[in-house]
């Protein structure tokens, strides 16, 4: 985020120094209070980073760091069957195809409200798709399925957008940036408060490079090695190396904490305080820069999505903690079993002392064809052990899978496409694919919030900061793609509410197994049996065919054309073409002079020229009907 500096400087003013530094010495010193208050956490995030990369012979050691398990003998198998990994990635590809489309509706049935829904629906599509809301959703679940929370960063990007032309040369026009936050950036000041809005204060910190930080505040600070994950000095003793696969902690080289200090606006700080850190140097104080609340008020820009919710706690959890255990016991399970599996075809050889050359058998073992010489009189070497694989081995290794798809919520139908329940029928299997779903409403359920809260705080920005006049592409009339001037006054955010799909119809399959349905019934035929035009048109758009504009025929070409005649009406008068559609036309001219826009010109004369036009077309429909019946006669 670019920011100005408003810290008081001046190299003859000591005592705004002194104030500078007591401001910079408090929020570092509440900083290490609360990365402190948290450790335990931030460590638990890192053993879930671990266990779903590979590295499962780790724990949190006594001193609350992660450490290495050592092996008990050193010819015990430490191999990994990680049944994780694949829980998560079903888990993080049945939410991706959470992605409900948010709409404005208006308050009221006014033209103004209208208007101002359209305008606004069609900022938050063009916004939504310029800042990669998509994307940012997909890297925000990534991090909520891994660690339990994530959170979205909503601001204004002075430098983002196009170039504009103005009496001070040329300049960005801005643009709102949707950033990921890892749990890890974000400090909030009660961990036993569940709402971000309801926080007293909230710090994210990140480790930035020196350069970056001269080039975005300004100022030049020393650098040094952080580890990325606890924000703090990299120590070579105290970092933990994960094995093969693992993950360790992140050494940013050569940078230094940014410490953005949020405070909720309250009656002492009516719009609330930011303060910003970079290394030791004080690089913004004052206000909250965003009216991103309720009725053009301040607060945080950050939205919270969790995997599940705790009661009394902020951070959220992770299917993963519940997995550790079981998954720590089924690499038990199988690394025994595979041991015992060796044992049988290797064996354990009982040998008599000076019977044969121990030094050889321990190189070379007994491999097929082997002449093995012992000493005369004594007893020959011979193979112990069990001479079968008990049967609990497989016993608790299915219990353990079970254990797996109860505490993962995902069945084996859904991540192998295994079915082990001996259901046949369409209706059953179904109904064990929605029962996956139910597993996962939790999160889907987090996901929708985070967008829909998502969505007004793009739209608050845009009313903050788009300026009085801003040029945007929206859909227009008849799918046509316009580019259309709107200002910020446009974006009344008080007099919108925002629309998502409902649970029946949010899965794709599921719109259009509906669809069919309603077709297949006769629902969507009129009086007559027949599907109409438009409401084929409608169908096709739901569908997922909306591309196919040139191949439905004229009609979309006859509704733009009327659209156009409709304006040009207002303030002459326009002839009908014999070309025209008359049926398109007189429906679209009859749609204009039944609704609120055309109030403003009932008291003038437009309303004679549509009575005009209208009668031209239904004469012209008549003259066709009959030129088409003495032909058909003929």
């Amino acid at each position: 985020m670019k920011t100005r500096t408003k810290a008081p400087r001046g190299a003859n003013d000591n005592a705004a120094r002194r104030e500078e530094e007591r401001i910079v010495r408090a929020v570092l010193q509440e900083f290490e209070a609360r990365r402190e208050a948290r450790r335990g956490l931030e460590r638990g995030w890192e053993l879930n980073m671990n266990f779903l990369e590979g590295n499962q012979y780790c724990e949190i050691g006594p001193t609350g760091e992660l450490e290495e398990e050592q092996a008990r003998f050193y010819w015990q198998d430490r191999r990994v069957f990680n049944h994780i990994a694949p829980a998560i990635d079903t888990r993080c590809a049945k939410l991706a195809q959470v992605r409900p489309t948010m709409s404005v509706r208006a308050a009221t049935g006014e033209e103004r409200d209208l208007r101002t829904a359209k305008i606004a629906t069609n900022v938050l599509h063009s916004v939504s798709e310029e800042c990669g809301l998509d994307a940012a959703v997909a890297g925000a679940t990534i991090w909520s399925e891994t660690c339990g929370t994530a959170f979205y960063k909503v601001v204004w990007d002075v430098h983002g957008g196009k170039n504009v032309f103005s009496a001070n040369g040329t300049r960005a026009e801005g643009a709102v940036r949707i950033a990921v936050v890892p749990p890890f950036e974000l400090y909030p000041e009660d961990l036993a408060c569940e709402s971000v809005e309801e926080q007293p204060s909230i710090m994210h910190v990140r480790a930035m490079s020196v350069a970056e930080i001269a080039e975005r505040y300004g100022v030049e600070v020393a650098g040094s090695d952080i580890c990325e994950f606890s924000f703090a000095p990299y120590s070579a003793s105290g970092n933990f190396a994960g094995g093969q696969g693992g993950s360790s902690r992140i050494v940013r080289k050569n940078s230094a904490l940014v410490v953005e200090y949020y405070q909720k606006p309250s009656a002492a700080l009516v719009n609330g305080r930011l303060t910003v850190i970079a290394g030791d140097r004080l690089v913004y104080c004052g206000d909250l820069p965003y009216e991103n609340g309720p009725n053009g008020s301040r607060t945080y820009p950050f939205v919270k999505q969790y995997a599940i919710a705790f009661s009394g706690a902020f951070f959220g959890g992770s299917v993963i903690d519940r997995m550790i255990p079981v998954q720590r016991a089924f690499n038990a399970v199988k690394n025994r079993k595979h041991e015992f599996l060796n044992r049988l075809t290797m064996g354990v050889w009982a040998v008599e002392d000076g019977s044969v050359d121990t030094e050889e058998l321990l190189e070379e073992g007994l491999p097929p064809g082997k002449v093995l010489v012992y000493r005369q009189g004594a007893t020959p070497p011979q193979m112990l052990g069990a001479d079968r694989l008990p049967a609990e081995f497989g016993e608790e290794e299915e219990r353990l899978l079970d254990e797996f798809i109860l505490v993962s919520g995902v069945s084996e139908l859904s991540s192998t496409t295994q079915n082990r329940t001996h259901v046949t029928s369409a209706t059953g299997l179904q109904l064990l694919i929605d029962l996956d779903d139910t597993r996962l409403a939790i999160p889907i359920d987090s996901i929708r919030l985070a967008l829909r809260t998502i969505g007004k705080q793009i739209l608050r920005l845009m009313r903050q900061f788009a300026g009085p006049r801003r040029l945007m592409r929206m859909t227009g009339e008849g799918k046509r793609v316009e580019m259309y001037y709107f200002s910020s006054a446009d974006l009344s955010s008080d007099d919108v509410v925002f629309e998502t799909d409902t649970d029946e119809t949010s899965s794709p399959s599921k719109r259009r197994s509906l669809i069919y349905e309603l077709y297949s019934m006769g629902i969507l035929a009129g009086e007559d049996g027949k599907v109409s035009e438009e409401t084929r048109e409608r169908v096709l758009d739901a569908l997922g065919f909306g591309g196919l504009d040139s191949a439905r025929g004229l009609l979309p070409l006859h509704k733009n054309k009327a659209a156009e005649e409709n304006l040009r009406l207002v303030n002459e008068t326009v002839d009908t073409d014999w070309y025209d559609d008359d049926g398109a036309h007189i429906a679209e001219h009859t749609r204009f002079l039944l609704s609120d826009e055309f109030r403003r010109y009932a008291e003038t004369d437009a309303k004679a020229r549509f009575v005009a036009h209208l009668r031209g077309h239904e004469t012209q429909r008549s003259q066709k009907q009959r030129s088409r019946s003495d032909t058909v006669q003929e």
